[in-house]
């Protein structure tokens, strides 16, 4: 069974600098009101390891919130690839942290490109997982000449179905009733079915209290489901506002259905449909079920799907980490 490569350094790291133009509506003292056009910068962290002469990937990372990890960069033979990665916007080390501000998966995805424009690259491998593999296919349905291929791990569509699987009683509630009534039971009945609006509210509260309360026990919803790996919960006195931002982007794309409602990927598959692309989902991920796949497999033939039995989400279970080395090598055997 195939192991991460060995941990890396980066041989070259910054911040980007991209600016869009936000249209933001302010209320007047006379009671009218005005729409004025403000200007919203964020600076990507952005990384590049590896063979600054290799086949160029571009890592995408999950949540919406979380950021990029030393291991992330480890998926791929350091001789033979030129490895980049970045902190999507409000994430990691980018900046400003926690930024909600024109933070929608259309700049998300501006902002990969503005990535492939600055480093000069042609075309690139897209790697990503959970909900790195729903940008990584928006972005290859919206830029299909610059994508060589795709490799995505734990499919996650962003259909409404899909964010109520995690935030309704009628998904993997089903399956940790126990959990799922330890976030609920305190919400008035009418919330606990779809509580996902008062999940976030109470997330944002300024009364610390209520904040910290609602962020632990959204952590043992999300170990439970995970369920595969051990995650360590934390204590109310030891949240740190770092995690609780990412923890509120996550909330606030879901809420949002990920921005792409209007556009969803399985009715763009022709646009992609010739990039070569492989599909590594575990059998029993309880975060993003294994029908994603399944769908997106069925609308896209072309595509490898390989579901891996006794697997779950996380990409760091000995048999997911086998399935991507296995992928990153043979598209490396591959790439002309």
């Amino acid at each position: 069974m195939l192991s991460l490569y060995p941990a890396i350094e980066p041989f070259l790291h910054y911040h980007l600098s991209v600016i869009n133009e936000a249209l933001t509506h302010e209320v007047l003292t006379n009671d009218a009101s005005t729409d004025q056009i403000s200007r919203v910068e964020h600076h990507l962290y952005v990384e590049q390891c590896g063979n600054p002469l290799g086949i160029p990937v571009i890592f995408l990372h999950g949540g919406p919130g979380s950021g990029c990890r030393p291991s992330h960069r480890c998926y791929f033979d350091p001789q033979l690839y030129h490895i980049i990665l970045f902190d999507q916007r409000g994430c990691g080390r980018s900046r400003p942290y926690g930024a909600l501000a024109q933070n929608t998966t259309a700049n998300i995805i501006q902002d990969i490109e503005s990535i492939r424009q600055h480093l000069g690259i042609k075309k690139w491998l897209v790697f990503g997982g959970s909900w790195g593999a729903t940008l990584g296919l928006y972005y290859a349905q919206h830029f299909s000449e610059y994508v060589s291929g795709l490799i995505l791990r734990g499919v996650f569509l962003a259909r409404r179905q899909d964010i109520d699987w995690v935030y309704s009683e009628n998904g993997a509630a089903k399956f940790f009733p126990d959990a799922w009534n330890n976030i609920v039971a305190d919400l008035p009945l009418s919330q606990q079915s779809h509580p996902l609006p008062a999940i976030y509210q109470q997330l944002t509260s300024n009364n610390i209290k209520v904040s910290n309360a609602i962020f632990n026990k959204l952590q043992h919803w999300e170990a439970s489901l995970i369920n595969w790996q051990d995650l360590v919960i934390l204590e109310a006195s030891s949240i740190k506002e770092d995690a609780k931002a990412a923890a509120i982007i996550q909330l606030y794309y879901s809420m949002n259905q990920c921005f792409i409602a209007k556009q969803p990927v399985l009715k763009y598959i022709d646009k992609i449909r010739h990039i070569p692309t492989k599909i590594i989902h575990g059998r029993y991920d309880m975060v993003c079920p294994v029908e994603q796949a399944w769908q997106l497999k069925k609308h896209w033939p072309e595509a490898e799907l390989s579901v891996i039995e006794m697997a779950g989400h996380v990409a760091s279970e000995p048999k997911i980490i086998d399935a991507l080395i296995n992928a990153t090598n043979n598209f490396a055997k591959s790439f002309k």
